[in-house]
């Protein structure tokens, strides 16, 4: 009797000690790859149920989650989203979670090393857990004028405060409703995404930070005067050739000047009228005396081909390799390959404008647990030296006489000194249509502002009806608060 005691007793132990060693690999080890596992409907249920932490602009909820009255508890809802949706992305319940929905995820959700004293809390009382909420740097009134003055044309408008990187606006046009792939309903949600995909206009793509990317044009030769004058060789008095045509080396092919502006009232110039009239012939001429090197180094210190969050994720902007001098001289103005993003080329108008130095770029400024608590909070950082303080107050001031005396007139503000360049993108299309760019900052004495606005596929003069008016008003937005 005792040895059937104990061998009942050895098998009770034994089928205990491997149910517990069942719970711990369950537990510790297999945790993870139980939640992901797609037939795994409680994970899911509770993941797009749960009650995320909200995405504010101006203390308004952009993005929330509201009770829901189908199977999951709560619904992620986006406020004025064609105005939000590239920033928010979209939370979805067949696509998983873009934007800062994805990037902000942890917060959001409350899953961050910094919210595990609110979910042991929410453990022992029963409680479910609720997300962080993230505060935005936005401007409600100037994203709201950046949207609208895109609106009818594809392109985007970024705008920063020089001095400490907080972006201020972020727009994308076309834009989309992220509630159409937010829903609960996956048949909804995947017609919209075909929909929207198939769009040849690409909705989807957040063109301030991400898609193809865009030659800067002129806006570039911004960088080219920074190198010029960095180099000891030119000042602003330098004479410079000014033909109507280059001949570009190596080809049969000559580099026109800018035809819209008054380059053609003089066979040599000076630094400053190279820049106020926009005259390609002299850049190019720079550009292949420095050297790729020198104009590769100068775009390199400005933020070309380095990575960067914001924290959203940013496409490098390109500066090519590997250039013959006729390849070098159209990179110059901002062609062949040269390639950025509007967040980009609104920094490097930051850059100049804050003395030369380079703030980073931040999109949050405050994360704030389910008790309000602050667990994350914006500090100005200094993301580079993009070049010395005499340098670019010399190309401040020329960017001002672009502004005042140039072709960037549009974008002049009463009583206020603003910097600017102008840029067009040649697409080498049939109906000679480009992309159209503005870059500046005001006021120039005490900068509050840099923007950078494109709009793609237009003529020159629908092109300049455009960007440096509606950079004024983006100033004037600013400037009158």
């Amino acid at each position: 009797m005792n040895t059937s005691i104990r061998r009942l007793w050895f098998a009770s132990v034994a089928i205990v000690m491997v149910l517990l060693l069942a719970l711990t690999y369950v537990q510790f080890f297999a945790a993870k790859s139980l939640e992901a596992n797609p037939w795994n409907n409680r994970a899911l249920y509770e993941q797009f149920g749960s009650d995320r932490g909200s995405i504010l602009v101006g203390g308004e909820e952009i993005a929330k989650s509201v009770p829901s009255q189908d199977d999951f508890e709560h619904q992620r809802v986006y406020e004025s989203s064609p105005l939000y949706a590239h920033l928010t992305g979209y939370f979805s319940l067949v696509y998983g979670a873009t934007g800062l929905e994805a990037t902000m995820g942890e917060q959001l959700s409350g899953a961050s090393d910094e919210q595990f004293y609110n979910r042991v809390v929410s453990l022992f009382s029963g409680n479910q857990p609720s997300g962080a909420s993230v505060e935005l740097t936005l401007d409600p009134e100037l994203q709201r004028t950046a949207h609208d003055l895109l609106e009818g044309h594809k392109g985007s408008i970024v705008a920063v405060n020089p001095q400490t990187g907080e972006i201020l606006a972020m727009a994308s046009s076309p834009g989309y409703d992220a509630n159409r792939l937010a829903s609960h309903n996956a048949d909804e949600v995947v017609s919209a995404a075909d929909e929207l995909n198939s769009d040849p206009d690409k909705p989807l793509e957040n063109r301030a930070i991400a898609g193809d990317l865009y030659a800067p044009g002129s806006t570039f030769k911004i960088i080219d005067t920074v190198a010029a004058l960095e180099s000891g060789q030119y000042d602003t008095d330098s004479t410079l050739p000014n033909p109507a045509e280059l001949p570009l080396p190596g080809t049969t092919v000559n580099l026109p000047n800018y035809r819209q502006g008054g380059c053609a009232a003089r066979t040599e110039v000076n630094l400053e009228f190279a820049l106020e009239q926009s005259c390609n012939t002299p850049f190019a001429s720079i550009a292949m005396d420095l050297g790729q090197d020198a104009i590769s180094k100068t775009a390199e210190n400005f933020g070309y081909g380095q990575d960067l969050s914001i924290p959203l994720q940013v496409t490098p902007s390109l500066f090519p390799e590997d250039m013959n001098d006729s390849q070098l001289a159209l990179s110059s103005i901002g062609q062949y390959d040269v390639r950025t993003t509007p967040l980009q080329v609104a920094m490097m108008s930051a850059a100049i404008a804050n003395d030369g130095v380079m703030m980073k770029p931040q999109l949050v400024k405050t994360v704030r647990s389910s008790d309000l608590s602050v667990i994350q909070d914006f500090e100005a950082e200094q993301l580079r030296r993009s070049t010395d303080p005499e340098t670019a107050q010399t190309v401040k001031d020329l960017m001002v006489q672009v502004v005042s005396d140039g072709i960037a007139g549009g974008a002049a503000v009463p009583g206020v000194e603003v910097g600017g360049k102008t840029g067009t993108a040649e697409l080498g299309t049939e109906a000679g249509l480009n992309d159209s760019w503005f870059t500046g900052f005001a006021p120039a004495n005490d900068p509050q502002i840099a923007v950078a606005v494109v709009i793609e596929d237009v003529d020159v003069t629908t092109g300049a009806q455009l960007t440096s008016p509606s950079a004024k008003q983006l100033f004037e937005a600013v400037l009158n608060q």
